[in-house]
């Protein structure tokens, strides 16, 4: 195994190489009290993902109204076959943002011998650990971790990576918590990073009935309540905020002319607050919006990958046209 990590010795022995390119984190404070300050209130959804945040969204995955993972998982199961034939033989899957280790596991499964898999993640302690754990069960694949933000592009020459053709993996439609031309920037930027011949498998969410959607981000159970309120118990813990949860309600609504599902916390009465000993305050009814969830046509997701420099190769549907996987491969260049 190589460890890229500034001359460090090799720590991580179930790894082919680990490239930590030490991503700078996010500033929470920093984020909560800009957002707190602005009009309209919000908070990045990235700070969603603590310990305990992570734990609920597993939880989410599993409810009866969240289709999105089951019926991914299910989509990827059926269309398998015609990923090996799209890929061909050896691959090497790329995968940014590197999440669930079930769909990889399909995906390489399916895939025709493939000669490796790379996780990449803002996360290191998260990412070394499910890459170890794929490491032991694939023990025949070039497997290795890169520590970064995919967000800012891909860097991947100085890797020692197998020379099969690259397939990058971003499922789960996280493509959609981005604003448009945020999604666009972050595809273009995946776009300088591909040779030619190489190919994006990408997950994107359909639009569907406001009902099922909202439904969907806001389960009878109350779990995805849970995980949009566990954002005030950090900034409780973490930042001596002195919001009352008691005083705050989940919010899920469908937005129809921008195409997405919002996610907000709505104050049931006025009040005052105090995050790391400044004040605010939040009228009655006014709204913290904590996250976008963007949803799909078949065209508006095509003029998306288009006007990244993608060719939308072919697409993949389940029967109730909820959810898509879509092939892409870089433009030939002019």
């Amino acid at each position: 195994m190589t460890d890229l990590t500034l001359g460090q010795p090799p720590v991580h022995a179930a790894l082919d190489f680990f490239d930590d390119q030490h991503p700078p984190a996010g500033d929470f404070l920093r984020d909560v009290l800009t957002g707190l300050a602005a009009t309209p209130k919000s908070i990045p959804p990235v700070y969603f993902y603590d310990a305990a945040g992570s734990a609920l969204f597993d939880q989410i995955t599993d409810l009866p109204e969240y289709y999105v993972t089951r019926t991914e998982l299910a989509l990827l199961d059926r269309i398998g076959p015609e990923l090996a034939k799209r890929a061909g033989p050896g691959a090497v899957v790329i995968e940014p943002g590197s999440g669930s280790s079930v769909k990889i596991r399909k995906l390489l499964s399916a895939l025709d011998q493939p000669a490796g898999y790379v996780g990449l993640d803002i996360s290191g302690e998260h990412l070394i650990a499910s890459c170890d754990e794929l490491a032991r069960d694939y023990p025949g694949l070039h497997i290795g971790a890169i520590c970064a933000d995919f967000t800012t592009g891909l860097s991947l020459d100085h890797l020692p990576l197998p020379k099969g053709r690259r397939i990058l993996f971003f499922p789960g439609s996280t493509i959609g918590n981005f604003e448009p031309d945020a999604a666009r920037a972050v595809l273009a930027s995946f776009r300088k990073g591909m040779r030619e011949g190489d190919a994006i498998l990408i997950g994107a969410d359909r639009v569907k009935s406001p009902q099922t959607l909202e439904a969907a981000y806001d389960d009878a159970q109350g779990v995805t309540a849970a995980f949009n309120m566990n954002l005030i118990a950090r900034i409780n813990s973490e930042l001596d905020g002195t919001l009352d949860p008691a005083l705050l309600k989940h919010v899920s609504v469908w937005n129809a002319e921008k195409s997405r599902i919002e996610m907000h916390l709505e104050a049931r009465e006025a009040q005052q607050l105090q995050v790391a000993g400044r004040s605010f305050s939040l009228a009655k009814g006014e709204r913290l919006h904590t996250e976008n969830s963007h949803k799909f046509t078949p065209e508006s997701f095509q003029a998306l990958a288009e006007s990244a420099g993608f060719d939308l190769l072919e697409s993949w549907s389940d029967p109730a046209e909820l959810f898509s996987l879509h092939w892409l491969e870089p433009k030939a260049k002019a």
